[in-house]
């Protein structure tokens, strides 16, 4: 019994209906998972990957889809084989989150709003395992110690809007393991996550596989997540599996077209040793290419100094501020003319606020911005719409970003009508050469956001952004919710862009990766302070802070002989940015390494 496969996809099809007709989502697929193995299933979105695993949850109708044929065989905790296709809706409730769990990709909607984590935790405890409410209530804080979870006894009386991303993703880890399933179905669990509490996550679904021998049927767009946890591989395109294979043999010796183009397009930490600048990664099938490193030039564009940004914490019968949020605290740094510097950290360390202080999307409490010799913090609404213009900001989620009710034409011209640069057909005809530049046709340009992808729609972003000719862009996070592929057209584009037009950014991110391969200067910021600075070779090749060093090792590698174990990491909790009214904190005072590489010497709490 032990070597039979947990569970068994053979031949399965999916159809959906659309206003154009049915649309096979899933064509023809099979795999097994065995127990105690983890396989992977990658590709992009629209792959079909998502869909495969609701089918075996058999979750895809409520979703529109139907299963069109094929069979779903799954071995029982009675050593039972039934054909999930097949089964009743009663049956599928027992085996739904007791024998068969699942890590859904968003934990926020994963999880109900209005109970308690606690409630949340034994609910299927209860249902499934026929435990009092003690009992499930002991269980449940067992497994919020198993995820590691910070003061256990106090999250089990929260709500899920009192964690943060990576708790909630623990939490939503803890319920899918909370009957000890058989199969766990990880569905992008750590997609928007940091690169410190995406290893531990990592690590820790690892340990728990190994502890109690569940399969894991894990999806991914990530390669290098691919690397870190599978056994075997199983590579999906357009709704077809197009390879399988072990680990080793997926990436070493890859034999489809495309997983050899997934694979190209990953861009792979340490790519860029002994290289002096950024340069664009080599894309498979694309003719013509510019691989030309970026120089860029020693002018100065952007100095700040000591930018301080707090925010007020309210509280008490009279709304009175009681305490602050140290968001960003004395942080400073230079951009010169055609260059990139980029800063990395996790959520909540500040990089994004500081973005949208240098834009006076906030307001900083101090400190002062010079653009182009002048401080842009002294600036009236007048002169503050004068200079936009030669600063933009590329968001994290272009789909917020865009006017869902306007046609792509009239958002990307809304900034030249704005500074009225432009009218009629020469309007006409700067919106067609910004879709041409950005490399999205030019039928693209009745259409709304809705009807495009999400590197479509970042693509929309950008080509908004480029509009006014700026001389900055500010992209916080603009690829982190990219598909492989489209993440590496993106960059290359950015930085084909700053080749060609000596534009400079400020590039936000967590994915250590690709700032390497985008960079000439990195800041690491920890708590609202740069904790490093410097040019990026130095940066990667020789980091110096403690917390520079942890974020270096916790990165995941796309090589399957570079795993990482949980020894390796060891994380402190990142104390509270939230501080009473008479805190003064200290200045950030500097060592200088080497020539242009500058280390924290003030206690960043790290």
């Amino acid at each position: 019994m032990l070597d039979q496969p947990i569970a068994q996809i053979k031949g399965l099809r999916v159809k959906f209906q659309t206003k154009d007709g049915p649309v096979l989502g899933v064509k023809d697929v099979s795999f097994d998972v065995n127990p105690g193995e983890t396989v992977c299933v990658v590709g992009e979105s629209g792959s079909g990957k998502s869909v495969s695993s609701l089918s075996l949850m058999r979750l895809v109708e409520f979703g529109g889809g139907e299963i069109d044929g094929g069979e779903l065989m799954f071995s029982r905790r009675d050593g039972d084989t039934i054909d999930l296709a097949n089964a009743k809706q009663e049956s599928m409730k027992e085996i739904r989150g007791d024998e068969i769990g699942m890590i859904f990709q968003e934990p926020m909607t994963a999880l109900n709003p209005v109970f308690t984590v606690g409630r949340q935790l034994t609910e299927g405890l209860r249902v499934h395992k026929g435990l009092n409410k003690k009992q499930a209530e002991e269980r449940a804080l067992e497994l919020l110690r198993q995820v590691r979870i910070p003061e256990p006894e106090r999250r089990l009386g929260q709500y899920p809007h009192e964690l943060s991303g990576g708790m909630r993703q623990r939490v939503v880890i803890a319920m899918a393991l909370a009957c000890e399933p058989r199969l766990l179905i990880a569905d992008e669990p750590t997609t928007a996550l940091d690169v410190t509490i995406q290893a531990e996550i990592l690590a820790l679904m690892d340990r728990l596989k190994r502890e109690t021998g569940t399969a894991v049927m894990f999806i991914t767009h990530d390669m290098a997540v691919v690397a870190q946890m599978a056994d075997r591989v199983v590579v999906m395109f357009r709704g077809n599996k197009v390879e399988e294979g072990t680990v080793e043999e997926i990436f070493e010796n890859p034999q489809h077209d495309y997983t050899k183009a997934l694979l190209a397009a990953v861009p792979k930490l340490g790519e860029m040793r002994g290289k002096a600048y950024p340069e664009p990664m080599k894309l498979m099938g694309v003719e013509g290419q510019n691989l030309d490193p970026i120089k860029g030039t020693d002018e100065v564009l952007l100095k700040v100094e000591n930018l301080t940004t707090r925010f007020d914490v309210k509280g008490g019968f009279l709304r009175r501020t009681v305490a602050q949020v140290h968001a960003v605290e004395d942080v400073s740094f230079t951009i010169n003319k055609g260059q990139t510097l980029s800063l990395v950290g996790e959520s909540g360390c500040g990089k994004s606020t500081t973005g949208r202080a240098v834009l006076r999307l906030v307001d900083p409490q101090s400190g002062t911005v010079n653009f182009e010799g002048r401080d842009v913090l002294g600036f009236d609404a007048g002169e503050m719409h004068k200079v936009r213009q030669d600063m933009q900001m590329i968001f994290q989620d272009p789909f917020a970003s865009l006017n869902p009710q306007m046609v792509l034409m009239d958002q990307v011209s809304e900034p030249l009508r704005n500074y009225g640069l432009a009218s009629g057909s020469e309007l006409q005809d700067r919106v067609a050469s910004l879709f041409d530049r950005v490399h999205l046709p030019r039928s693209f340009m009745r259409r709304y956001p809705h009807e495009m992808s999400g590197g479509q729609r970042q693509r929309i972003a950008i080509a908004r952004a480029l509009a006014l000719n700026p001389k900055l862009i500010i992209a916080d996070e603009a690829v982190s919710a990219l598909d492989v592929s489209v993440q590496a057209q993106v960059l290359n584009l950015m930085m084909e862009l700053q080749a060609d037009l000596g534009l400079s950014f400020l590039f936000i991110s967590h994915d250590m990766a690709v700032v390497e391969r985008v960079s000439h200067q990195v800041g690491v910021m920890y708590l609202g302070r740069i904790v490093e600075m410097g040019p990026r070779a130095q940066v990667f090749e020789n980091p110096q802070h403690a917390y520079t060093q942890a974020l270096m090792k916790a990165v995941p590698i796309a090589d399957p002989r570079q795993r990482k174990s949980e020894k390796d990491l060891n994380f402190k909790p990142i104390p509270s940015p939230i501080h009473g009214l008479d805190y003064k904190p200290e200045p950030s005072e500097y060592l200088e390494v080497t020539p242009g590489h500058f280390v924290l010497t003030t206690d960043s709490g790290y």
